[in-house]
């Protein structure tokens, strides 16, 4: 498994930015604007650890975030996505956003955390139970 990035939704890009990068001192990795969705990812990063980002996500329309909805996620990729759920759901975790798609899954924390699980390379072929297994609460 390998640490990916943490997720923050942000209110205000430009006022983000410039704390995250000129007075935090992280630096600019990627910018994508998804026009369709709305929505803006920008991904920073320390220069000490450039491989552990901290990803900001921008709606574009307003939303007022409560009970911590404004951290999103902690991501790390795995080898085998179904591999690594299958061992989670043997362990007792619910799987909240199974791996339809052979990339992606989340689950939750004890403490309600959601932890995204993403493929390391290609997205693996749809499989069964994965393929047709629907969504479990929320992520």
């Amino acid at each position: 498994m390998k640490y990916l990035h943490t997720m923050v939704r942000v209110t205000d890009l430009d006022a983000s930015l410039d704390f995250y990068i000129n007075k935090l001192g992280l630096r600019l990795v990627r910018r994508r604007d998804y026009e369709k969705g709305r929505f803006t990812l920008v991904y920073l990063a320390a220069a000490g650890t450039p491989e552990s980002e901290v990803e900001l996500t921008w709606n574009w329309d307003p939303e007022v975030y409560t009970g911590g909805r404004n951290f999103g996620h902690l991501a790390f990729a795995v080898d085998d996505i179904y591999a690594t759920c299958q061992r989670l759901m043997d362990a007792g975790v619910t799987i909240n956003r199974p791996p339809r798609d052979g990339h992606m899954a989340f689950v939750r924390s004890p403490d309600q955390i959601s932890i995204e699980l993403l493929q390391s390379g290609d997205a693996l072929p749809p499989q069964e139970p994965w393929a047709s297994m629907p969504n479990t609460g929320t992520w």
